[in-house]
């Protein structure tokens, strides 16, 4: 009896270290990230993707093209996600959804397949050599960034954000 509970402990412990790696933490992040994009996403109507606050600011829809090439861009450049038309227009609104969707599952499964000591790899970079690592926090950050932005202009628009998605 003694000896299963020690094998189920070290088999415990086994999972919990693979869940809190910085691939496995990305992931769980990522599609936490995915849904709070999309949710706000969902939630502007269609007819004020064309808004945006200041003239020299990117429409609501440009914000999510924007996200999405730079999403296409890091995942094939660095982590041989697909390459994807990244200029590419969308017809509407549940079009680009649904290319959104598309690219943050094709960043999940690239990541998935990365090894942890790949994250260490220096690659070029237009700010000057970078490692995996950076570029994967690079991918989250700016899709955080301009979601915040995203946030603002629904509240522009008198629209309340859906409730913050975190880790």
């Amino acid at each position: 009896m003694k000896k299963l509970i020690f094998i189920t402990l070290a088999l415990f412990s086994f999972i919990m270290k693979a869940q809190d790696t910085p691939i496995t933490a990305f992931l769980e992040k990522w599609n936490n990230s995915k849904d709070y994009l999309l949710k706000i996403a969902e939630i502007m109507p269609e007819e004020n993707y064309t808004f945006k606050p200041t003239e020299r600011e990117m429409t609501f829809e440009e914000q999510l093209l924007h996200i999405k090439q730079n999403m296409d861009w890091l995942g094939n450049a660095y982590f041989n996600a697909p390459k994807i038309d990244a200029h590419k227009k969308y017809a509407n609104k549940e079009a680009l959804i649904n290319a959104l969707i598309a690219s943050f599952n094709n960043i999940y499964n690239a990541i998935e397949k990365t090894r942890e000591t790949d994250l260490k790899q220096k690659v070029d970079f237009f700010a000057g050599e970078k490692t995996k690592l950076q570029t994967l926090n690079l991918l989250q950050d700016h899709v955080t960034h301009h979601r915040g932005q995203l946030i603002i202009y629904l509240n522009l628009n008198n629209i309340e954000p859906p409730k913050y998605i975190g880790w």
